[in-house]
């Protein structure tokens, strides 16, 4: 990276703060941290900036909002020492990586709709003719656990395939121990429940256990234990932040250009 062309060359600590809106500390900070190249240092042990670490610092902070200040430093810190077209890439990963995040709480999201709409579906039938799934229609409002006979009932699917999703990372049950210390078997409490539900629903729809994965891990993202959150409107958020992170990857993506090209700020 060549230094940008309209901002004074020689700048001191404080002028690289008061023009990126850091402090002097974080500028400090981030220089340490291998974000900023490293400042020239005058006899008198100074240290004298330039344009390019004001941009550095645009960018990073377009970065951080987009992929979190761990990720954003240490993308900075790698596409300094890479050739342009791997620094290029390396940029363009993480828009991949945001558009993969959405894309597995879309996944989540539809699975979520799916079981709502059959729990509707379930409910307006005759009690006759309804399926055994009722039970587990809405494990969020149900206050106890269900044993692993119980779910694997109500899913239609065999015990060993909830033992499956269990070793696969899908579903997480609980465990209790005994007196003894030995451990009981699986009790599913709602939380666990509900994956079940979304797990048999997306792998009836024909996805992958890595596919269903991501989808539940999405779903985990959203969960508050601090509070009793609808999933859906949880992944609802989640869809939001994703787009603003979007948006600032998006805006930070034409500093990070300008640093890879050395291409300097337009005037005026």
């Amino acid at each position: 990276m060549t230094s940008t062309g309209s901002t004074p060359q020689r700048l001191r600590t404080s002028d690289v703060a008061r023009a990126s809106g850091w402090s002097v500390q974080q500028v400090r900070d981030l220089e340490r941290l291998g974000v900023l190249p490293p400042a020239v240092r005058s006899p008198n042990g100074y240290r004298t900036f330039t344009g390019e670490h004001v941009l550095a610092l645009r960018a990073y902070r377009g970065l951080a909002a987009a992929v979190g200040p761990v990720v954003a430093r240490r993308t900075l810190r790698d596409a300094r020492a890479l050739p342009r077209d791997e620094a290029a890439a390396l940029v363009g990963a993480l828009h991949v990586t945001l558009a993969r995040e959405r894309e597995e709480a879309l996944v989540a999201r539809r699975a979520l709709l799916a079981i709502r709409a059959e729990a509707d579906d379930e409910a307006g039938r005759p009690d006759r003719t309804r399926a055994r799934t009722h039970v587990v229609q809405d494990p969020a409002a149900e206050g106890g656990s269900l044993t692993i006979t119980q779910l694997a009932g109500a899913l239609g699917v065999r015990a060993s395939t909830l033992r499956f999703w269990e070793k696969e990372g899908l579903v997480t049950p609980q465990r209790v121990g005994t007196r003894a210390g030995t451990v009981s078997a699986r009790t599913y409490p709602p939380s666990a429940v509900r994956e079940a539900r979304i797990t048999a629903a997306l792998r009836a729809a024909g996805y992958r256990v890595p596919e269903v994965r991501h989808a539940i891990e999405a779903l985990r993202r959203t969960a508050r234990p601090d509070a009793d959150v609808d999933p859906l409107a949880a992944l609802d958020d989640r869809l939001d932040a994703i787009a603003r992170r979007t948006l600032a990857l998006l805006r930070a993506g034409h500093d990070v250009a300008r640093l890879l090209t050395g291409e300097p700020e337009p005037s005026g």
